[in-house]
């Protein structure tokens, strides 16, 4: 016994303890990373530290014959995970709970049809998600004590075609939401309406400066002068949002649940003005405000046409808290923003996507499924695609010009009034409300 154990000493002594049945083959971590990339010749990237940290059973964890293997049973029990990115480059990142891989997209999709085969047990499982979304984002028992009060609006400014005008709307628990109403301003537009225009609400996604950024304003604009009134507001946390709440209240799942609160007060208020055409309501956002287009959708039944932007997929639930602070995604035992977008079947419905970004896998297998969806009651033609393969995520020329394609389809916007060029770019200090502008007391 003396003997083994002075032989254990020695092996201490030699520094290769890490090798041993009683340390568990315990190695740092770090190490054994380095030693990957020179067995499987690639280069790892961090978005994590590791310093300091150990694994046990290191060696017995690799794969020779496999470096995705080896990578996974390394870092699986720190949480982390690696992503290949290009040319033999792995990032290693902090485990997402709301971000997958497109392999695991397929997989979440070929689940879902097989849970549904006709129109029926659709029906049946739509209920069941509308409920439980509901349940867990939570939004209901907040809707109750919403303020009556009607907003305050500043003076229009008039423009080639249209107006804007912004407005301030108490909300709940002393909250304010602010943003602006871009309407039509032309007598062709009014005479075609009847009086009575389409309504979009359009939530807003994190490009640069939000809703005071120059991509939003071309496109409301846009829209206004064909002949729809849009609306948009803040982020919560962002903008005047950010004055009332601070930037760090957008990195809480609070923000999940005011953004859409906001958002369904905004169309109530609008859904009632004499000029709004009720059989005619869409909402379009891109990107986090794409994911907030599809939830609006799924808890208000009163859109009648949808077109997410940049951001549907079956394998990214969003980044952001204020797109996955709540546990939505495990309404009905498991579900993805591709099934929460197909709830909106069968009304029109047109899924802008790109090949740089988590929408990259929309042609293949996002969109057929929720096509399919469409086929159960026999609306297969009012789903669309307009896919970029050549784009990445951004809203720019060719998305905006998917949106209107989309909204003068199913609304009847006037297509000879459409011209960016004609839309004047307004600064954020115009943008934002202000008070004195209505003397209110």
């Amino acid at each position: 016994m003396r003997k083994y154990t002075l032989f254990i000493l020695s092996f201490l002594t030699l520094g290769i303890s890490a090798q041993t049945f009683e340390t568990k083959f315990t190695r740092s971590l770090s190490d054994v990373l380095k030693d990957l990339e020179t067995r499987f010749n690639i280069r790892l990237k961090y978005n994590v530290d590791t310093t300091g940290l150990k694994i046990a059973y290191a060696d017995f964890r690799i794969r020779p014959y496999s470096v995705e293997e080896s990578l996974n049973n390394i870092l699986a029990p720190f949480d982390f995970k690696p992503v290949y990115q290009e040319k033999n480059i792995w990032k290693i990142k902090p485990y997402e709970y709301p971000r997958r891989q497109p392999e695991d997209g397929k997989k979440m999709i070929a689940y879902l049809t097989s849970l549904c085969n006709n129109r029926q047990e659709w029906e049946n499982r739509k209920a069941i998600l509308k409920k439980e979304v509901r349940d867990r984002l939570g939004i209901d028992p907040l809707l109750t004590q919403c303020s009556n009060e009607q907003p305050q609006l500043t003076k229009l400014r008039k423009h080639d075609g249209y107006t804007v005008q912004n407005f301030c709307m108490k909300t709940v628990n002393g909250h304010t939401v602010k943003g602006s109403i871009y309407a039509p301003n032309n007598s062709k537009v009014k005479k075609n309406m009847k009086g009575k225009y389409p309504l979009i609400i359009c939530p807003n996604g994190h490009f640069l400066n939000g809703r005071y950024g120059k991509v939003q304003q071309l496109r409301l604009g846009t829209l206004a002068r064909m002949g729809a009134i849009c609306v948009d507001y803040d982020l919560w946390g962002w903008g005047e949002s950010d004055d009332e709440v601070g930037k760090e209240a957008h990195q809480t799942s609070e923000a999940h649940v005011m953004q859409i609160l906001n958002g369904i007060r905004i169309l109530d208020w609008m859904y009632n003005r004499k000029n709004v055409d009720k059989t005619r309501i869409g909402v379009n956002g891109g990107s986090g405000g794409g994911t907030q287009t599809v939830l609006l959708t799924v808890i208000d039944d009163r859109f009648t046409a949808s077109c997410p932007v940049v951001s549907m997929s079956s394998w990214f639930d969003g980044g952001c808290p204020c797109e996955s602070g709540k546990p939505i995604q495990l309404s009905g035992g498991g579900t993805c923003n591709a099934e929460l977008a197909a709830l909106f079947a069968p009304k029109p419905m047109m899924i802008v996507s790109d090949d740089g970004d988590w929408t990259s896998t929309t042609p293949q297998l996002e969109y057929p499924y929720i096509k399919r969806i469409y086929d159960f009651y026999g609306k297969g033609d009012l789903v669309k695609n307009t896919h970029l393969p050549n784009e990445r995520h951004d809203f720019g020329i060719n998305k905006r010009k998917a949106v209107y394609e989309c909204f003068i389809n199913t609304f009847g916007l006037d297509r000879s009034l459409l011209d960016e060029d004609k839309v004047t770019i307004e600064d954020e200090n115009t943008l934002r409300f202000k008070p004195k502008e209505n003397k209110l007391p």
